[in-house]
């Protein structure tokens, strides 16, 4: 069978726009819906009108659906959630937990003022200390807010004077702050990034298709520091890699004898957060942390709970998600 010329251009025409259609779905499949009306706004399969949120206005006249707030539960913090109850409830302090690293946020080559990780750090760790076996592990006393806890002690102070003076009776006595035996301790201290990168494409007739990829490396530093004697206790170290993706699609190709260009590109990007990488880092770390107390005889685990590796106090390095617990 001979196509005719025109016959060609008909049939490259058509597998040309099948082609763009399959770049247009597939590409739109990550991106959120625009809309000019609200109430036009589709909803992710699987995901109810109750989970997403109202709608948020921007860019003046056009409204994007999003998805609602959510509690994040990742594979780490399961773990710890997971652990038995501890014995004894060691009462710690958290006073700082900053970011060390020092770096600056890169957007096409040029550093701007946003940090490259997150300066949340201190509440990422008090939530991961008092996530450990559902609060009761640790008992974590307040000391980043300590200046707005003493005023409001001694406005309570300031009052039952008050009332014991016109009373003419003894003002009640506040009970003392809960002292720490042990502060927890440390910071980000990396943030390697493109530790590795790679990709693949592929073009033919104008044609073409790529993916390429970039890892990043986030690790962070985590310490117990005994109050009585300023002994370090416990050291432990870890990290999480962050992987950033990005897809392509483009068509370029002369029709009808040269005279008429069809030209499409598409792509989607995909950045693991970099929030969500440090809290899995310290997460693990204190996760970790509690299994080197228990091999270093600070506290005890109950019987049939223990980590993998051998409790001879030493940190080594290996990775916590694929950690299977003995029972």
């Amino acid at each position: 069978m001979v196509l005719t010329q025109t016959a060609g251009n008909a049939l490259m025409k058509l597998v040309i726009s099948g082609m763009m259609t399959v770049l247009l779905l597939t590409g739109c499949a990550s991106v959120p819906q625009w809309s000019e009306n609200p109430k036009d706004c589709k909803y992710e399969e699987g995901l109810s009108k109750d989970m997403v949120t109202g709608i948020n206005k921007v860019m003046s006249r056009k409204y994007i659906c999003v998805k609602a707030a959510e509690v994040v539960r990742l594979p780490s913090f399961i773990d710890l959630l997971n652990l038995p109850p501890s014995n004894n409830m060691p009462v710690v302090a958290v006073y700082q937990f900053r970011d060390l690293t020092g770096q600056r946020k890169t957007t096409n080559g040029q550093q701007s003022f946003s940090t490259a990780v997150t300066q949340g750090g201190t509440e990422l760790l008090i939530d991961a200390l008092k996530t450990a076996s559902g609060g009761k592990w640790f008992r974590v006393v307040e000391r980043q807010g300590l200046d707005a806890l003493v005023r409001e002690r001694q406005i309570i102070r300031s009052g039952r004077d008050d009332v014991a003076k016109a009373q003419g009776s003894q003002p009640q006595k506040l009970a003392p702050l809960l002292f720490a035996g042990m502060i927890i301790e440390g910071g980000i201290v990396g943030y390697d990034s493109s530790v590795q990168t790679g990709g693949r494409g592929a073009r033919t007739l104008g044609i073409g298709i790529s993916r390429q990829y970039s890892q990043d490396v986030v690790t962070v530093s985590i310490r117990a520091v005994s109050v009585l004697t300023g002994e370090i206790l416990l050291n432990v170290q870890t990290k999480k890699t962050i992987l950033s993706y990005g897809s392509s699609g483009d068509i370029f190709r002369f029709i009808e004898q040269g005279t008429q260009l069809i030209e499409y590109e598409d792509g989607v990007g995909n950045n693991e957060s970099v929030t969500y990488a440090v809290r899995t880092a310290i997460e693990a770390g204190v996760l970790e942390l509690i299994y080197q107390g228990h091999d270093r005889g600070f506290w005890e685990i109950e019987e049939g709970h223990r980590h993998p590796h051998q409790a001879d106090g030493r940190n080594d390095s290996h990775t916590l998600d694929n950690r299977e617990i003995e029972k």
